[in-house]
């Protein structure tokens, strides 16, 4: 074993002992800077609480397994077994022996399958390269056998650190969709995010336009330079905050031809983060957990009010952001610069979905948009955030089953694109 290796996975016991004890104020203390000031104590805390919301108490904090054969910071995971489920801390330990990344990872213990709908001899895969330097992210085009031209997706994933498949769990929903658009004549690009392959070189003043514009628009052009994809009909599909970010891409680049926005939040961020805190505690009530959900709604006013500035410290704001992703995040509103554009757009929304609600955010969209021609809008009333098919209260608990994202959900995308 290599000498990184070993240094992280004695980081990553340290990790551990310190999640047993739920001793979260001195975990933060293993963190790299940059790690340091984007997740604060009580993030963490609200983080965990909510991950085992629906899944039990947790009964076992397993040891630590490492990655092998990576470049840079070393990938750790060490799993947690809960009474009604498990999931996985996932960490990246640079050679500093100090954490640079982290996420908990719902995980039933399945690998990802294809799904039924999706026909691999029906499209070619193969890596390609976004951006120049050391920000430059792999990822994956995906296209359709046959000479074309075809209409074409670039795949936006949500908010935080996902690879180019939006690995969750055993699930792959990003990956459902390319892998079911490529089988219906749909070239797609997908990429990993900057704040999954490089969160030790963000800086500090990091925000959205940053975590998503430069690959989105160097995914545009490498799709505009293949001859099998039509240049005049390529589109982009975000999911979550990649559907919140798709019409300001858009807007930075007219030549994009549509928006599909797959629950797309609409709500502000910071009140969303304190609504699905609340609904999470409610879930597995347990104590803290009012404390943790008191102390978000406290971050999130400072948020909304005049107080915050460039210089105010992460550590006092929600999820553990900077001040410079939220102020940048406040000043964008995506209904209106939606609302600016003239291209069309298929709005879709999961019925059983507690991070994006029809309430919340969907309204919104319907609004300003509903009487636009151009503009389609559709719920599926049994999906979840996912845009899994299920049944009952949804919890967080369900993204560790394995499953796909619904076959009626492909289909009506690919049938819109190719009305384009």
């Amino acid at each position: 074993m290599r000498t990184n290796e070993l240094k992280a996975l004695e980081a990553a016991q340290g990790l551990a002992a310190l999640l047993r004890a739920e001793r979260f104020a001195e975990l933060v203390e293993l963190f790299a800077p940059p790690l340091r000031a984007a997740v604060s104590a009580d993030a963490l805390r609200l983080a965990w609480a909510a991950e085992s919301a629906g899944r039990g108490h947790v009964t076992e904090i397993g040891e630590p397994v490492s990655a092998a054969g990576e470049t840079g910071p070393v990938r750790v995971h060490i799993p947690v077994t809960c009474a009604d489920g498990n999931f996985t801390v996932v960490t990246s330990v640079g050679g500093d022996g100090l954490l640079h990344g982290l996420r908990l990872d719902p995980d039933a213990g399945a690998e990802w399958q294809p799904p039924h709908d999706a026909d691999p001899d029906r499209f070619l895969e193969r890596d390609v390269l976004l951006g120049t330097g050391p920000l430059a992210v792999p990822g994956t085009l995906s296209l359709p056998e046959g000479p074309g031209p075809w209409p074409a997706v670039v795949l936006l994933s949500g908010g935080g650190a996902f690879d180019r498949d939006g690995s969750c769990g055993p699930n792959k929903p990003l990956k459902d969709l390319a892998w079911g658009l490529a089988s219906r004549q749909v070239a797609v690009v997908r990429f990993d995010k900057i704040t999954f392959t490089r969160p030790d070189r963000l800086p500090s003043d990091f925000t959205m336009a940053d975590e998503y514009l430069p690959h989105a628009l160097a995914a545009v052009r490498l799709l505009r330079q293949q001859p099998a994809v039509d240049p005049d009909r390529i589109h982009l599909l975000g999911h979550s905050m990649g559907g919140k970010v798709a019409p300001r891409i858009a807007a930075a680049d007219p030549s994009i031809a549509g928006l599909v926005l797959l629950a797309a939040d609409a709500q502000p961020m910071h009140e969303a983060a304190v609504r699905v805190a609340r609904y999470l505690s409610a879930l597995a009530p347990h104590p803290g957990a009012d404390e943790a959900v008191a102390a978000l709604a406290r971050q999130a006013a400072l948020v909304a009010g005049p107080e915050l500035t460039p210089d105010t410290p992460s550590e006092l704001l929600p999820l553990g952001l900077s001040a410079a992703y939220w102020l940048d995040l406040r000043g964008y509103d995506p209904v209106a610069t939606a609302a600016g554009l003239a291209c069309p757009m298929l709005i879709l929304q999961g019925g059983r979905d507690y991070q994006v609600t029809v309430t919340d955010d969907l309204t919104r969209w319907r609004d300003a948009l509903a009487d636009r021609p151009e503009v389609a809008i559709s719920i599926h009333p049994d999906a979840n955030h996912l845009f899994f098919s299920g049944r009952g209260r949804p919890t967080p608990a369900e993204y560790a089953l394995p499953g796909h994202v619904d076959t009626a959900v492909v289909d009506e995308i690919a049938t819109w694109l190719a009305r384009r």
